[in-house]
């Protein structure tokens, strides 16, 4: 997939993701990875930036696998935020696929 297509809207997959339920960040990788080819350098920046934008609030968790884990939740404000990307997203999307299907 095209670089710049999977910077467009990672952030708004990880928003969606986190949506859903609490993860920690090995968990988001794996998740975002089923969509978007991706790997932990690339969603680590985006979680530190966004967590400190405070759509994202983060915990941690004891693990029976080792360290405690630190797990991401989304905020009211992040809910807000997804949201608008979300429309922005399906706006842009409508846009671009009746040009691609527009007779020419």
């Amino acid at each position: 997939m095209n670089t710049q297509f999977k910077k467009g809207v990672l952030e708004l997959v990880v928003l969606m993701s986190l949506a859903k339920r609490d993860m920690y960040g090995y968990e988001l990788v794996s998740e975002v990875s089923k969509i978007i080819d991706v790997n932990e350098g690339t969603i680590y920046p985006l979680l530190k930036r966004l967590t400190n934008e405070r759509y994202f609030d983060t915990y941690l968790k004891e693990s029976s696998e080792g360290p405690p884990r630190k797990y991401y939740h989304l905020t009211a404000l992040g809910r807000e935020h997804k949201d608008d990307l979300k429309r922005e997203w399906l706006t842009f999307h409508k846009k671009v696929d009746e040009f691609i299907n527009a007779d020419t």
